[in-house]
């Protein structure tokens, strides 16, 4: 088993203060330059049609059993339920990637097909699609997207000793062993991150906090947070808790917050629950200023909601679509040519994920006929070898650990678009 997520460093803290929020890379180790990248999104709209053909179900030879002519990426998340955002953000996303990278001539010069299965951000669910794609010939995976199915594929993974990356499963368990990988920040760096932001650059001097105490991805950012709180110039006065059995009236919670004074409200919490926390907040009259971290990408979207409540709403997230480099200018337009919206903080984690798996394939020189723990053994070896300039970074780095070194990011949605800080 790996160790535990590593602190955010005091650089990237410092980093922080100079308001960003992101990732790393170079690409003479990674065999992916920044040229390269900088071209990705351009080739996305011609290859429209390959999409198609990449997320073809082809017959074959198992993955376990090598002898394949193809890469077969697979990818679990949940394209139906109530975190569908992040799922269709991920697949559209990963399949951009694909194309591109097929377009240019794939991996070592190997083509990649790519197949994603929903699984409702159900753990269970997960892991039969995680068997489904493994039927099919599944030889990496992307995924799971979220942080409860992350950790309960990561346990089969490391069973089948498959090679996995998760552009978005931020629990400290998702990359316990020494398959696994990823692209975002851990939750505990989330939290320590967050704090420190808030402190270093005086946002509030009183501060509360609503979480989902039944949620590892909510309890374990909120835990960090208040440990690093009692370094830095701001007091928590209030700091309540709901579950997944109570999270649509929030009054009680930010009752308190109001009654305390909190200048700033925390929501280390998933969109949905944000917004019926935003719409409530108002209904009392109560108007802080809301920061949350990467769950809360995604609430500009959720329906019926009154986008205007989001106005000055923070948060962390490793992307801004408004961003003016052009690796992001180029995945934005080809993204919305291709799918008819805008990209979030998740499309472009899965994006920068399949651009390391290819990084890290061409690194260790897979072939698509070896036997998939072969495969992941070179992989796991290459991974700590590259560096990757990618839209959640530049620069971006990897440890044994699995844990992505890069520089966090702070967003505000201004005039309702994310814009970077």
């Amino acid at each position: 088993m790996k160790k535990y997520n590593k602190i955010i460093s005091a650089v990237m803290a410092s980093a922080m203060v100079a308001s960003l929020f992101a990732g790393c890379g170079n690409a003479a180790d990674s065999g992916n330059s920044s040229a390269d990248n900088s071209g990705k999104a351009d080739t996305a709209a011609e290859n429209t049609e390959s999409g198609e053909a990449g997320n073809a179900e082809a017959s074959g030879d198992s993955a376990g059993a090598g002898g394949g002519t193809v890469f077969k990426i697979g990818g679990v998340g949940p394209t139906t339920g109530g975190a569908a955002v992040y799922g269709i953000a991920v697949q559209n996303a990963s399949q951009l990637a694909v194309d591109e990278i097929n377009a240019a001539g794939g991996i070592n010069g190997v083509q990649i097909e790519f197949k994603f299965e929903d699984d409702e951000c159900d753990a269970e669910k997960s892991v039969n699609a995680y068997n489904t794609l493994k039927d099919w010939g599944m030889q990496m995976l992307v995924g799971a997207v979220t942080s409860g199915c992350s950790v309960a594929v990561a346990e089969k993974t490391a069973e089948d000793n498959m090679f996995q990356l998760t552009p978005s499963g931020s629990s400290v368990d998702c990359v316990k062993y020494d398959n696994a990988f990823r692209v975002c920040f851990s939750d505990p760096n989330q939290g320590m991150a967050s704090a420190k932001y808030i402190g270093e650059n005086a946002i509030a001097s009183t501060v509360a906090i609503i979480y989902d105490s039944s949620d590892i991805y909510s309890s374990g950012i909120y835990e960090k947070f208040a440990a690093e709180a009692a370094n830095q110039p701001f007091e928590i006065v209030s700091a309540e808790a709901f579950t997944a059995d109570s999270k649509t009236d929030f009054s009680v919670q930010l009752q308190k917050a109001k009654d305390a004074g909190a200048e700033l409200v925390f929501l280390p919490i998933y969109y949905t629950e944000a917004s019926l926390i935003l719409s409530q907040a108002s209904t009392l009259g109560y108007a802080p200023i809301f920061f949350g971290c990467d769950g809360l990408d995604g609430i500009l979207n959720v329906e019926n909601f009154d986008t205007s409540l989001a106005e000055g709403v923070m948060l962390l997230t490793p992307f801004a679509a408004d961003a003016e480099d052009e690796l992001t200018q180029n995945f934005v337009t080809a993204y919305k040519e291709k799918f008819g919206d805008t990209p979030n903080q998740f499309a472009a984690d899965a994006y920068d994920a399949v651009y390391a798996i290819k990084a890290a394939g061409e690194k260790a020189g897979i072939t698509p006929d070896m036997d998939m723990s072969a495969m992941c053994e070179a992989m796991k070896a290459a991974m700590p070898q590259i560096t990757l300039d990618g839209l959640t970074g530049v620069g971006m780095t990897w440890d044994v650990s699995g844990e992505p070194n890069k520089e966090p990011k702070a967003v505000k949605i201004t005039g309702g678009v994310y814009t970077a800080m």
